[in-house]
């Protein structure tokens, strides 16, 4: 049979078929496996020909096997005597080799070539997938297969995507099409693709997910749901995966029949107590719950009059027997419109640190507004030494150009995690807050929310499934790089080529910049389309709140634009440590990438570039457009080197991008001209419409509103 498929490969040779590309649709995402050839065939072939294992029936060995048989092109067997040999610490075999195991927990793993064989060992069947996955992906790099010494252990303990999915298949923020959650059907119908993604998430290092919305809808609390929950928790189970579900804070009212949720009345203790056993009795390895409360209109302790550790802590004690946690949010802010809302989650929850249980973690947006283009750090990740915080990513672009953008972001989170506190001194990173490293916390963790959905292609575009890619290996070890991480996705989804990796490499590396600089240049935040936050729209004011407008973020007047958030202004920067704080409190000083978030500039002040602020603006947004122009050219010549359906749905996306980058930049334009009235720089045209016409456009029906 071998012989056969070689012959076949030297005819296909002969008639210049060498390098078939296939016709994809992004369903396999970066686990594709294609066969090797060359080489990289030869090398496969003569380390990882075939596998032992005491349990062959294995997660791990299954996805072992499955791998290597898509890239030999033809069945791996299992079988004692197996080149790659696969096995906990428990194994004869593996003790026998000698190899130092110690420290490993449940998810680390060694790698190891010894002799001629490569073996694959850790402390449990979870370690053995993870490590089965690494060398997977080492081997659709084409990198050396032989010497090899790789000692994985994540950084970070529980790393979960959180799914913003309704119960009736709505995803809030989503823009890959319904959930893939189809609670109708459960649990009588398991859908494969369930299976698919404990894969996809696994092959990463993703250990846990919430299945609903934050915005929770009390029912999935029920018997019957729980059910359902159920049977996703038993197929995610082989794959290392937790479920975790957000609790609505009111449900002893909705479902329970109680008069109040509040956290200290004894009715409602016991009956979350109650609660939690009945989930655990139906799911034993359940995660744990996440909680919004008292924020944009959600239920919480403060309505009772009680505190955010009040309401956790409650819900903590009712989980812990079970060895479950509670995440709690940060992301708040109050009834009535504070001074300045970046400010409100520290004012809440600083004076909170140290009271909260120990199976409590804070869960915290990367920054202090919302998942904006650019924020800067979150001022509680250097403001509570005492309690676990949890980091929380959008991997969903709500505020990026949705599925038709490209825009990658490990840049992006990577910037924040590398941000230091300078608590208590230099070296205090952001990183080492959500690890747990600098204050010696057991419990750590990082949330991602999902991009995920019903599209055959998970994400909505391909590009996209990047982001989901290098949340789970960021979450796994915050120290990877931006480009690393890529060059691993790109060779995995398109092929390890250097014709194809440098060059896509080359367009994701500056999209998440490009991206900023034609939306939301030197710092501006929050300007776009009023609730599906679609397109520009910096003219937004009015409605229920100031906060949920355009211009309470810019303060554009016709002297100047940006949000003094100085110590002669809101004083948010005194929430940062006094090395940050000065630095942000002067125009000079501060980093000109966050300018306008912290400063109300003069129109025509001179900065740092040596242009006025205007002129800058102006530089930017063209700078944005002038990249995305690049990244299409770049696209336009791998036209015969990526197959036809991702070629053309990519070329389309960023034809689209290209045109709503510029767009971004009119729209823009000409609402701050109705400021100042200043001249356009040389060289730069005006909008070819009326800032009425921009102000105008309609977008009813832009997907994941959540309305």
């Amino acid at each position: 049979m071998r012989m056969l498929g070689r012959l076949l490969a030297g005819l296909m040779l002969a008639l210049g078929l060498a390098a078939p590309v296939f016709a994809e649709d992004g369903y396999d995402l970066w686990l594709r496996f294609r066969p090797l050839a060359g080489n990289a065939l030869s090398q496969a072939e003569t380390r990882l020909g075939s596998v032992a294992a005491a349990d062959a029936g294995s997660t791990a060995v299954t996805e072992l096997t499955r791998g290597l048989t898509g890239l030999l092109g033809r069945p791996v067997p299992v079988a004692a005597g197996g080149k790659v040999l696969v096995g906990t610490a428990d194994d004869p075999t593996i003790k026998s080799l000698g190899l130092d195991l110690s420290g490993l927990g449940n998810d680390g793993y060694v790698i190891r070539s010894v002799q001629d064989r490569t073996v694959i060992a850790a402390g449990t069947k979870t370690g053995l997938l993870y490590g089965a996955f690494h060398l997977l992906r080492l081997a659709q790099e084409q990198g050396p297969l032989t010497a090899l010494s790789v000692r994985e252990v994540p950084r970070i303990d529980r790393r979960v995507l959180n799914h913003w999915d309704n119960l009736d298949r709505y995803v809030e923020r989503g823009y890959a099409g319904e959930s893939i959650f189809d609670w109708h059907k459960l649990p009588d119908w398991q859908d494969p693709r369930y299976k698919d993604y404990a894969r996809a998430n696994a092959s990463i290092g993703i250990n846990g997910t919430v299945v609903n919305n934050v915005n929770a809808n009390a029912t999935i609390l029920t018997r019957p749901w729980l059910e359902k929950v159920k049977a996703l928790a038993d197929i995610f189970r082989p794959y290392g995966i937790k479920i975790y579900l957000v609790a609505r804070f009111s449900a002893p009212k909705e479902i329970g029949g109680l008069a109040n949720a509040d956290p200290l009345d004894p009715a409602v203790v016991a009956w979350w107590k109650a609660k939690a056993d009945e989930v655990y009795s139906i799911i034993p390895d359940f995660g744990g719950f996440l909680i919004k409360a008292n924020s944009e209109g959600q239920p919480g302790p403060q309505d009772y009059g009680r505190t955010h550790a009040d309401g956790a802590n409650m819900l903590a004690d009712a989980v812990a027997p079970h060895g479950g946690i509670i995440m709690w949010r940060a992301f708040v802010y109050s009834h009535e419109t504070p001074d300045d809302r970046a400010k409100q989650a520290y004012s809440e929850f600083v004076p909170l640190d140290g009271t909260f249980r120990d199976n409590v973690l804070v869960q915290v947006k990367n920054g202090a507004v919302d998942f904006q283009p650019r924020e800067p750090f979150h001022p509680l990740f250097g403001a509570m030494p005492k309690t676990p915080l949890m980091m929380e990513f959008q991997i969903t672009k709500e505020y990026l150009g949705f599925a038709t953008h490209l825009a990658y972001l490990a840049p992006m989170w990577k910037e924040t995690l590398a941000a230091d506190t300078f608590r208590p001194k230099q070296g205090a990173t952001v990183a080492k807050v959500v690890d747990g490293s600098l204050d010696g916390h057991k419990l750590s963790a990082m949330a991602g929310v999902a991009n995920i959905g019903s599209d055959r292609n998970w994400t909505g575009s391909v590009f996209d499934q990047a982001n989901w890619y290098a949340y789970g290996r960021l979450a796994w070890n915050h120290d990877l790089t931006s480009d690393a991480i890529a060059r691993e996705w790109i060779a995995a989804t398109f092929g390890p080529d250097r014709a194809l990796v440098d060059p896509i490499l080359s367009m994701m590396l500056p999209s998440h910049e490009a991206v900023v600089e034609y939306m939301t240049p030197l710092g501006l935040h929050h300007l776009m389309g009023r609730g599906h936050h679609y397109g520009p729209a910096p003219w937004v004011d009015g409605g229920p709140r100031a906060d949920w407008t355009s211009v309470y973020y810019h303060r554009a007047t016709k002297d100047g634009i940006g949000f003094d958030r100085t110590r002669k202004g809101s004083g948010a920067v005194d929430q940062y440590a006094k090395v940050w704080a000065d630095r942000f409190d002067k125009v000079k000083t501060t980093p000109p990438e966050l300018l306008l978030w912290f400063h109300h500039v003069g129109w025509q002040e001179k900065l740092s570039t040596g242009r006025t602020l205007w002129a800058e603006l102006l530089y930017r947004y063209g700078h944005g457009i002038q990249t995305v122009s690049g990244m299409r050219r770049t696209w336009d010549g791998l036209k015969d080197k990526v197959d036809g359906p991702r070629w053309t749905q990519t070329a389309a996306f960023l034809a689209i991008q290209e045109r709503e980058a510029q767009w971004w930049r009119d729209a823009s334009v000409a609402y701050w001209q109705s400021f100042h009235g200043l001249p356009l720089p040389p060289g730069e045209k005006p909008p070819p419409q009326s800032l009425s016409y921009y102000q105008s456009l309609s977008f009813p029906f832009a997907p994941g509103d959540g309305k």
